[in-house]
């Protein structure tokens, strides 16, 4: 479980195809505390950790199904990936509450200045049976975008946007945002729970 508060902007430093799997080598300040068998979020993906070479990277492994969920599988040498470790049960909830499984795909279709902050529009497939179960966005509400909790403004049936300030535009991937940039979300699970439990009442 996570929260959607960003630690830092790994750098991916090698890629190595396996069959249908994707071993993912990263190197970031907190490597050499991990452990073999972590679950570390990678663009609001959960995937734990597999090797350990104690040289201030470490490996994880993406299955083909998180390959095509996500844009993990677009990844180069050289990218920025938004890392979070799991939550601490006795720690303040800071962001929202983020299972580390994506949902879906969104394009960025447009990143507007306004004088201080950014705001960032997205465009995902939009699916009426799956919007039913919760997988929409709500003004006001909270949204996973490559890992980082966010609020929604002006949703449409498949679009939102959000406004990202200075600090979580330097310190995540956002940096490198820019239309036509593929993004992980992630939709608020209380939002899914509340739309089936509709649907049993």
């Amino acid at each position: 479980m996570f929260s959607g508060i960003v630690e830092e902007a790994a750098q991916v430093v090698a890629l190595r195809q396996d069959k249908d799997n994707l071993h993912i080598t990263l190197k970031c300040s907190f490597a050499d505390e991990l452990k073999i068998d972590q679950s570390v979020a990678h663009n609001g993906v959960c995937l734990t950790v597999v090797e350990l070479p104690g040289d201030g990277t470490y490996t994880v492994t993406a299955i083909r199904e998180t390959l095509l969920r996500s844009n993990l599988g677009e990844l180069k040498p050289g990218d920025l990936v938004n890392l979070e470790r799991s939550m601490k049960l006795d720690a303040r909830l800071d962001g929202h509450i983020v299972q580390g499984h994506v949902d879906t795909t969104a394009i960025c279709t447009s990143v507007v200045s306004e004088e201080g902050s950014w705001r960032y529009t997205f465009r995902y497939d939009f699916n009426r049976d799956l919007a039913r179960r919760g997988y929409v966005t709500v003004d006001k509400g909270s949204v996973t975008v490559n890992g980082v909790s966010l609020t929604v403004c002006d949703p449409t049936e498949n679009t939102f946007s959000v406004a990202i300030i200075p600090y979580t535009h330097d310190h995540t991937n956002f940096c490198r945002i820019e239309p036509g940039t593929k993004v992980n979300l992630e939709f608020d699970i209380i939002g899914k729970y509340i739309a089936r439990i509709s649907t049993l009442a």
